[in-house]
């Protein structure tokens, strides 16, 4: 399955990239993958060290007649997103992905590829092991945690490098070179209530949502793609409102990170209702499936009687947890009113969890603009709090602010161009990119940021293009061989 991989071109990354998919490396836990890349590093008699939060540095001297050259660091993140379909039997902590070869484009078997950012730490392994390469000093910077926290961007002390010009290998679109992302924070209400003893002559079912696209909740949030948890909500709300449905359970969502593209919950309907429930909830489920028809095609819905819960939410509780997903914005909040199609401010809806008498809402709130961070942030904590929600905000990180007079990113549109016969798309992101953390610990570092094509990243259909690689990694090659001297 993997050596398929193996074989593509250009081999020296792609064997990088199998390497890397062969050891689990999820968010917080990249204690086997630093491993492997600090053993990697001393193979090849480099200088190799890890911080004191577990991001790797691995220097390289420059290659002849490039010694006057600056400095470059080449970033990329060691974690990766773990999703996987439902139906696919796979235990992230201890397989490696199985990767397949589809055309044009390389897949795993039903989980996420681990492509955002695997194929950029493959490119910065390729240039290490090189010995024909030509290119001024490099510092090779694999941050730990990008995905679940920029722990590691926000760990790193600002000594420890001492590049002048910093080339991010995170971005998703091949014709794009980035120069701004949004910076974000972590929502987080939780709430604790009493379960009531599941009233009498009730009828349970099982309600599972399905089939979602999901994706990356900063690029892909502008596409108004269906998020299941606030389908869900839609489904229980209107259960509620009209036929008294109770709550025992609801486990929808995973990552801050990723769009929903599930949610599972547990309801009682009194049983005299359950003919005219059954019959009014497929009629919004139906409307709902017509709704989101063109661009959510294998959205399903199911409600399936089940064994009766002995337990469910209280009554006031619930009112006030349902409505308060309601009045929560999830999607695209405002536009940015200086750069034509980018999302400035949004919100995702990541997890909602109800379960032994503990409610836990997770979001992840993005925007370019740090007040407007803060206004989102605000509106949804007093959405929450109304309802009776202790809310925690976290994990804040910047963003990166366009500079349009960098001198690396003239160079590096200019020779796009060059290469290409055509204008690449300079823009800034709606994704979280760790230069906006890297660019206040080290203000002095140049940056862009560009990569491979990569699409339904943080989803299991993620897939990575073999073609746009092959042209992602010769554009390097050229970079590195046309950075300006001292």
């Amino acid at each position: 399955m993997n050596d398929a991989v193996r074989n593509l071109e250009p081999k020296v990354l792609w064997n990088h990239f199998a390497d890397l998919n062969a050891i689990p490396r999820p968010s917080k836990k990249e204690e086997r993958i630093i491993e492997f890349m600090v053993n990697f590093g001393k193979q090849l008699n480099l200088d190799t060290f890890v911080d004191k939060v577990g991001n790797v540095i691995i220097r390289k001297p420059a290659t002849p007649n490039f010694t006057d050259r600056k400095t470059v660091v080449l970033q990329s993140h060691l974690d990766m997103v773990h999703q996987k379909n439902a139906d696919i039997i796979f235990d992230f902590e201890k397989e490696g992905i199985r990767m397949l070869v589809d055309g044009d484009w390389v897949t795993a078997d039903g989980t996420t590829l681990g492509a955002d950012n695997g194929l950029g730490v493959a490119a910065i392994m390729s240039v290490l092991s090189s010995k024909t390469l030509q290119h001024p000093n490099i510092e090779a910077l694999f941050t730990i945690d990008e995905e679940t926290g920029m722990t590691g961007a926000m760990g790193l002390e600002s000594s420890l490098l001492k590049g002048d010009i910093l080339l991010n290998l995170d971005t998703e679109e091949d014709d794009e070179i980035g120069m701004g992302c949004a910076g974000g924070i972590d929502i987080t209400a939780t709430q604790n209530y009493k379960e009531e003893n599941t009233p009498t002559k009730t009828t349970a079912f099982a309600i599972a949502i399905t089939g979602l696209q999901g994706g990356h909740s900063g690029m892909d949030i502008h596409r108004g793609l269906a998020n299941a948890n606030k389908i869900m909500n839609r489904i229980l709300y209107d259960g509620f409102a009209k036929y008294g449905l109770r709550i025992s359970e609801i486990n929808g969502g995973s990552l801050r990170n990723a769009i929903p593209r599930e949610s599972f919950a547990i309801v009682c309907i009194d049983s005299v209702s359950k003919t005219i429930f059954l019959s009014d909830i497929q009629i919004l489920i139906n409307n709902i499936k017509k709704e989101f028809l063109p661009i959510e095609p294998n959205l399903t819905i199911t409600i399936n009687e089940t064994t009766s819960p002995k337990k469910v939410m209280n009554l006031g509780v619930q009112e006030q947890f349902l409505k308060s997903i309601y009045a929560a914005l999830n999607g695209v909040y405002r536009m940015s009113p200086d750069i034509k199609g980018l999302v400035e401010t949004s919100n995702n809806i990541a997890r909602v969890i109800v379960k032994n008498e503990t409610i836990k809402i997770g979001c992840l709130t993005r925007s370019s603009s740090e007040s407007n961070k803060y206004d989102l942030a605000n509106s949804l904590q007093s959405a929450f709090e109304l309802a009776g929600f202790k809310v925690l905000l976290s994990g804040e990180y910047p963003g990166w602010q366009p500079n349009v007079n960098s001198e690396i990113l003239g160079i590096v549109a200019n020779l796009y161009e060059k290469l290409h016969h055509e204008k690449p798309n300079v823009a800034a992101c709606h994704a979280g990119l760790e230069c906006g953390i890297l660019g206040q610990n080290y203000p002095h570092i140049d940056m862009v940021s560009f990569g491979p094509n990569i699409k339904g990243a943080h989803s299991p259909d993620e897939r990575a293009q073999i073609s746009s690689t092959q042209k992602f990694w010769n554009f390097l090659i050229e970079i590195l061989k046309n950075i300006p001297k001292k």
